[in-house]
């Protein structure tokens, strides 16, 4: 699977509109992130492989939780702007593209 550069992304995705949930997924990233340093944590003093896994599926759940934040802002912020710009057709097909990958 090849990833996107944030400098690619950036190119799909350009406008000057507010996304209203933005410092919450921001914040929902940072508790993720430490959450994430807190498994390795674990991991690292050979905590019991189940512990290990459950605290993995929370990480997955809370990663899900950010996503659709973002689906939700996306579809009430980002595609309405598109539209609006006459974009509409190549921002839906771009959201296409994200949800198939998001979905593997």
């Amino acid at each position: 699977m090849k990833l996107q550069s944030h400098t690619d992304m950036s190119a799909v995705h350009e406008h000057a509109h507010n996304h209203p949930n933005k410092k919450k997924v921001i914040n929902r990233l940072a508790r993720i992130e430490g959450h994430v340093r807190s498994v390795k944590n674990m991991v690292e003093a050979d905590r019991d492989c189940s512990e290990v896994l459950i605290q993995i599926a929370a990480v997955r759940k809370a990663l899900d939780n950010a996503a659709k934040v973002i689906l939700k802002d996306h579809l009430e912020h980002c595609l309405l702007y598109a539209m609006e710009e006459g974009e509409g057709s190549k921002s839906l097909e771009n959201f296409e593209t994200a949800i198939d990958r998001y979905l593997r």
